[in-house]
C-alpha cells in the first residue's frame, strides 16, 4: 500500500471503529491519514453509514457490520437495538480473526462498540479509544475499563473512573486536514468602522433558534454596527430563505446557507464565531485561534456542550451564552459590546489559540503506534508520557 507521502511500506494493520457523525469521522480520517503516512495499512469498521464517507476513509478498506442504538423506543426498539449490537459483536469478532490487526482504535458511538468488545476479547489485539467531548460519552464509558488506552481531547474529562486515569493521555482533537492549513494564520481584530466579519455555525444540522433569534439581535444593534456586519450564517434548508430577508430588509450584508464547504476560509476571515459547542467545532475554534460566543446544544447527552464550552471559556477564549438565557437582547448586548471592543476580541483568539493543540493528530498516532510496540519518531511522545502522568 502506498502512503500518502508515496512510499511503499507496510508496518502492519489497523484498524478505525467509529460512529457515522462529523465528530466521530473527522478525528478519525485525521488519524487514517498520519497512520498511513508512517507504513500502516488501514481498515475501517463501521455500520451501514460508512458508504458516505469521504477524503482518506473513502480510500482505505471498509467493512461494515449491524449496530443500532441500545436507546431505541419502547421495548421492542430496545430488543431490536439490543439483538443489532450482539449481531454485530459476533460479526465483528469474525472479521478481527480474518484482518488480525495490530491494533484498533474507537472513536465513540453505538457503531463502534461491538468492534472494540470484541477486539477487547482478542489476547493479539491492542485496543485504544478516543474521546472528542469534555464528558466520556455512553459508550466509551462502557470500553473505557477494557481497553488499553484512553485518549481525550481535553486534559480534563468527565466520567472516567479512577482506575482508567492512569490510562488516559491527553491528546487533544484532531481537525481535519483542511482546517491544519489555516491553523498559522493569525487573528487580525477588525479595525475600527472597518468591516466586522461574524460567521455563524449551527453544527452538522444547523440550528433552527440561530436562524430566530440572531436576525432579531441584529436588528437590536446601533444603525453604525449594522452597516459594518459582513454576516455568514448556516441555517437549515427550510430557513435559508426567510433569514436571508430579514438581513435584506436590515440591510444587512449576509450570506445564508444550509452547508459550508470552505468553513477554513470562513474561520480565516472571522473576527467572532457565534457556534453551538461540538468537539469538533471546539477544536477548529481553538487550533485556529478564534474567538467566539458557544451557546451549547440544550439536548445533547449528558450535556456534554456545556463542559466543551466551559474549558474554553474558563481559560477566556470565548464566551458562554446558555440557549435558554440566549434572547435577541441578551445577544444584541453582547455582540455590540464585542463590535465596540476589538482589543478584547484579539485577547479571546488568544486564549483559545493557547488552548488549542494543532499538534493532536500527531500525538494520537504516537499514541497508538507506542501501543504496538512501534518506533516514535515523533518528539510529541515525552509530551504524552507527561500527559499521562498529570492525568494519573
Amino acid at each position: 500500500m502506498a502512503g500518502l507521502n508515496g512510499q511503499h511500506a507496510d508496518n502492519g494493520l489497523i484498524a478505525l471503529a467509529t460512529g457515522g457523525t462529523g465528530g466521530h469521522v473527522f478525528p478519525a480520517e485525521a488519524l487514517a491519514r498520519e497512520l498511513e503516512s508512517r507504513g500502516y495499512r488501514l481498515a475501517l469498521i463501521t455500520d451501514r453509514r460508512g458508504d458516505a464517507f469521504g477524503g482518506t476513509l473513502d480510500r482505505i478498506d471498509l467493512h461494515t457490520i449491524s449496530a443500532a442504538a441500545v436507546s431505541g423506543r419502547g421495548i421492542v426498539g430496545k430488543a431490536a437495538a439490543a439483538f443489532s449490537l450482539a449481531l454485530g459483536y459476533i460479526q465483528a469478532g469474525t472479521l478481527l480473526n480474518r484482518l488480525r490487526p495490530l491494533a484498533v482504535v474507537g472513536f465513540g458511538g453505538y457503531p463502534s462498540v461491538p468492534t472494540m468488545l470484541a477486539a477487547s476479547r482478542n489476547r493479539r489485539i491492542r485496543t485504544a479509544i478516543h474521546e472528542q467531548n469534555a464528558v466520556l460519552g455512553r459508550a466509551n464509558r462502557l470500553l473505557a475499563p477494557r481497553m488499553d488506552r484512553i485518549a481525550t481531547s481535553f486534559a480534563e474529562t468527565s466520567g472516567l473512573r479512577p482506575s482508567d486515569r492512569a490510562k488516559a493521555v491527553w491528546t487533544g482533537n484532531p481537525v481535519r486536514p483542511d482546517i491544519m492549513q489555516v491553523a498559522g494564520s493569525a487573528y487580525a481584530p477588525p479595525a475600527k468602522d472597518a468591516p466586522f466579519h461574524l460567521l455563524i455555525v449551527g453544527g452538522s444540522q444547523g440550528a433552527k433558534v440561530f436562524g430566530e433569534v440572531i436576525p432579531a439581535a441584529i436588528a437590536l444593534l446601533r444603525e453604525d454596527q449594522r452597516s459594518r456586519l459582513r454576516i455568514v450564517q448556516q441555517a437549515r434548508e427550510p430557513q435559508v430563505q426567510e433569514v436571508s430577508q430579514q438581513y435584506r430588509r436590515l440591510g444587512v450584508d449576509a450570506e445564508v446557507r444550509s452547508f459550508f464547504g470552505d468553513m477554513p476560509v470562513q474561520l480565516t476571515e472571522a473576527h467572532l464565531v457565534i457556534s453551538r459547542a461540538g468537539a469538533s467545532t471546539i477544536a477548529e475554534l481553538t487550533t485556529t485561534g478564534r474567538p467566539s460566543v458557544l451557546v451549547p446544544y440544550r439536548y445533547a447527552i449528558d450535556d456534554h456542550q456545556t463542559e466543551n464550552a466551559a474549558r474554553i471559556c474558563d481559560s477566556a477564549g470565548a464566551w458562554m451564552m446558555p440557549e435558554v438565557d440566549m434572547s435577541a437582547e441578551a445577544l444584541a448586548q453582547r455582540l455590540g459590546d464585542l463590535m465596540d471592543q476589538p482589543h478584547t476580541l484579539a485577547t479571546a483568539a488568544a486564549a483559545a489559540r493557547r488552548v488549542g493543540t494543532p499538534e493532536a493528530t500527531r500525538k494520537l498516532a504516537d499514541v497508538v503506534v507506542d501501543l504496538v510496540g512501534g518506533a516514535i519518531a515523533s518528539p510529541s511522545s515525552q509530551k504524552n508520557e507527561e500527559a499521562r502522568e498529570a492525568l494519573a
